[in-house]
Order: C-alpha cells, then sequence, then structure tokens
C-alpha cells in the first residue's frame, strides 16, 4: 500500500510540474500523427483530445494514438468532458465547462493523482473554481469553435491575473498577432485552436506563439514553486 501512494504522489508531482511549466495548450479534434507531432515538436506542452459527442470507441482509439505522442515529448494529455475514460485512455486528467459535469464528481471519477481542468467565463467562475488544477479563461476574442458564446475580452483576462488561485490559460480567437496584448493583461499561458490546427507549418505556428507568450518572462508569483521530477507514465502504458 506504501508504494502505491507513494507512485500515486510521484504521479502528482509530475504531472504538476509539467502543468506549471505549460505556456502552450493545444485544443483539437482527432487530427492525424503528423500533425500532432508537429505540434509537440514546436512546444506544445498540454493537448487536450475534445471529440464532444463521439463515441467511446473513437475516443479510445484517438487516445491510443495521442497519449503516447504526447508522452513521448513530455507533454501533458487532457481528455475533454469524460472523466470516466481518462484512466482506460491512459491520460493524465479531464477538462469539463460550466454546463458540463460538475468538478467535484469529475475529480471523484479521476481520483487525486489526475488532472481536472474547468472552463470559465466571469470573474464569479474564477472566484469560484474550487478542487481543480487550472482554469481556461475567455472567450478571449470571438471564435466559431464556441458558437454563440460571447468574447470576455482583456479585462476578464486582467482579472484572472490578480485573482486566479491556480494556473490559467488565456483561451478564444487566441494567435500570434494578438497574444502580446493577451500578455500585457497579465496572462502567460495560452490555449489555442485554429492558430495551430490551421496553420500550413504547425511546428513553427507554435514556436511563434511560444515566443510571443514567454516574453513576459517567468510565471507569476501567484503560481507556487515546484520540485522538479521526472516525467509521468501513464497507467495504461504500465
Amino acid at each position: 500500500m506504501l508504494a502505491r501512494r507513494a507512485c500515486q504522489t510521484a504521479a502528482v508531482s509530475a504531472r504538476t510540474h509539467l502543468l506549471h511549466e505549460a505556456r502552450l495548450y493545444l485544443v483539437c479534434d482527432d487530427r492525424p500523427d503528423v500533425f500532432l507531432d508537429a505540434a509537440l515538436r514546436g512546444g506544445v506542452a498540454i493537448v487536450q483530445l475534445r471529440l464532444k459527442h463521439a463515441p467511446d470507441e473513437r475516443i479510445l482509439a484517438a487516445a491510443a494514438r495521442f497519449a503516447p505522442a504526447c508522452r513521448a515529448h513530455g507533454a501533458l494529455f487532457i481528455l475533454n468532458d469524460r472523466p470516466d475514460l481518462v484512466k482506460q485512455a491512459g491520460a493524465d486528467g479531464v477538462h469539463v465547462g460550466q454546463d458540463d459535469m460538475p468538478v467535484a464528481q469529475a475529480r471523484a471519477i479521476v481520483g487525486p493523482d489526475h488532472l481536472v481542468g474547468l472552463s470559465t467565463h466571469t470573474a464569479a467562475q474564477i472566484d469560484g473554481a474550487a478542487g481543480v488544477d487550472y482554469i481556461g479563461v475567455g472567450p478571449v476574442h470571438a471564435t466559431p469553435t464556441k458558437p454563440g458564446r460571447p468574447a470576455v475580452g482583456l479585462e476578464l483576462v486582467a482579472y484572472a491575473s490578480d485573482h486566479a488561485r491556480v494556473p490559467w490559460f488565456a483561451i478564444g480567437g487566441v494567435e500570434e498577432t494578438n497574444v502580446e496584448a493577451i500578455r500585457r493583461a497579465g496572462a502567460r499561458r495560452i490555449a489555442v485552436v485554429r492558430a495551430l490546427t490551421g496553420a500550413e507549418v504547425p511546428d513553427q505556428a507554435a514556436r511563434a506563439l511560444l515566443r510571443a507568450i514567454r516574453a513576459a518572462g517567468e510565471p507569476s508569483e501567484s503560481d507556487p514553486p515546484v520540485e522538479s521530477v521526472a516525467p509521468v507514465e501513464s497507467e495504461a502504458a504500465r
């Protein structure tokens, strides 16, 4: 039992370390291996597989490719809205939205050694984000990936910079041309969709995004220090 607890503690530490180090987060549907490898090679640190209404078999088939690709590049692999498949998929955690499964229920399913992320769209939601490892803040700009969801603007980015208690990612219409303004509003991490999925050369696009967000320097003081640890090995790979 002690050995099992030690393994769980190591997994939490490794995942937390990678999360705090992350600057670029990719959200995408099932994509070819060549795209995934290029994005990871360019510096993507977290990949979220988003297949909102797909059957379990399709999600797990995609995860069977995504999980080892992320591990090979030292990146985290997150499933969208399916905590029940996290362990079977070899994922590092789950991301839920405000209208999805409650955070407490998602946490109960994935356990303490996996990550739970939450989308936030208002100051109240940022303040109320309890029991999560990270949050997404947005959409900063209007985006077709979230039809009907109004843009929150840079004001909410600035609010998150001052009030968020966990690592957070500015998301929604983020691209190289507006990262500087997002960075100036206080963001130190960004999440993107079309900026990479629509790029002709994904690795170059990822590097450009990283250069833009890293111009801000080191993480904010609100990020607690995390010891350097070895990359985590997923349960599915054992």
